[in-house]
């Protein structure tokens, strides 16, 4: 037995590892740049910023799609998790003003055939082509004994650029500041282990099951299937509020956490967010999970977004214009003197 054979019995094997990576420039050349200066292949992605700038400041953020990618294998939907993880890096450098450069992907597993890592990265490539965002390179890690057979995970990792004094971070939000929210398609990419739990989904059930339990239609889905609801990909809102950008004071991503952790992060002090949770119609899926698992109102908003994925605060006197020109936004509050914690959720 040659020692290449003997790699593959131990859970690697590099002739696959081989086959797999002839394929990977035709998926990357979806996803380029003019910036972008290498192919597939050298150690490290080069990327040329060129003049076009003044006082660029890079922007850059990491992340993953946590058990929503046990769904996903459940289902046969890998194509979907480049969506997922592309969709929330472009909105967590969206906030403070970035526009996405290029993107990096880590998908680490054990077992996992090349059909199914080509479906994970042309999921990738596919969904920073959308954003307009290089897809630079990234690493493919065949794993045993870290991951269970069959497992996998993936992470993105996102840089972006922002002019300096464009930098959104906040200092101008005032009293009297509206919030905007923007729809979110469900859960996105977050809660997704107390969803699970709650709907008993890919929760230990051979695969066949979670397809099988993936094809119920609960009545607050309104005619959509479980899988339909949970395997919605998380929305990335670059396009619709870069046009307004320069009206809004500070953006949050609503992602784990919910509103009581997220909408902090950009408040400066002395004020308060007031947020009316009767200003939109929460969506089906989360109805279900509170129902079924029998979840305090008060914790459902801290965990998960609720159905909006993206706070704006913008002045009084943009408020209407920036409603007009996002399609979908929905005026959920406004922003007052300080009283006593961040986040104030009417409502409840």
């Amino acid at each position: 037995m040659t020692e290449e054979r003997k790699y593959a019995a131990a859970g690697v094997d590099i002739r696959s590892r081989s086959r797999f990576a002839k394929g990977l420039p035709g998926i990357l050349a979806r996803a380029r740049r003019p910036e972008v200066l290498s192919d597939a292949g050298p150690f490290s992605g080069l990327f040329r910023l060129g003049e076009r700038y003044r006082d660029p400041v890079l922007s850059a953020s990491a992340d993953g799609i946590g058990t929503k990618v046990k769904l996903q294998l459940a289902a046969g939907r890998l194509d979907l998790c480049g969506p997922d993880i592309v969709g929330h890096s472009v909105n967590d450098i969206l906030v403070c003003g970035a526009e996405p450069l290029f993107f990096l992907d880590y998908i680490a597993g054990n077992g996992l055939s090349n059909e199914q890592k080509e479906a994970l990265v042309a999921g990738v490539a596919d969904a920073c082509a959308a954003a307009g965002c290089a897809l630079l390179g990234g690493e493919t890690a065949d794993m045993p004994d870290v991951y269970a057979p069959g497992e996998l995970d993936l992470a993105g990792f996102i840089v972006g650029v922002v002019e300096r004094d464009r930098i959104i971070d906040g200092s101008k939000i005032r009293p009297g500041d509206v919030l905007i929210g923007l729809p979110s398609s469900g859960l996105h990419t977050n809660g997704f282990s107390l969803a699970r739990r709650v709907l008993d989904v890919a929760n230990g059930e051979p695969a066949e099951e979670t397809r099988r339990r993936l094809e119920e239609r609960p009545p607050e889905l309104g005619g959509a299937t479980l899988g339909e609801a949970l395997l919605a990909t998380h929305v990335p809102y670059e396009r619709v509020v870069r046009p307004v950008i320069d009206r809004v004071h500070g953006m949050a991503h609503i992602t784990g956490g919910g509103f009581v952790e997220n909408v902090p992060r950009i408040l400066p002090g002395g004020v308060t967010a007031v947020i009316d949770t009767a200003a939109w119609e929460v969506p089906g899926i989360f109805r279900l999970i509170e129902r079924r698992g029998q979840v305090s109102r008060e914790e459902m908003y801290e965990v998960f977004n609720m159905g909006i994925g993206l706070v704006l605060m913008v002045g009084r006197d943009e408020a209407e214009g920036v409603l007009a020109a996002v399609a979908g936004s929905m005026r959920i509050g406004e922003v007052a003197e300080w009283r006593g914690r961040p986040v104030e959720l009417r409502g409840l």
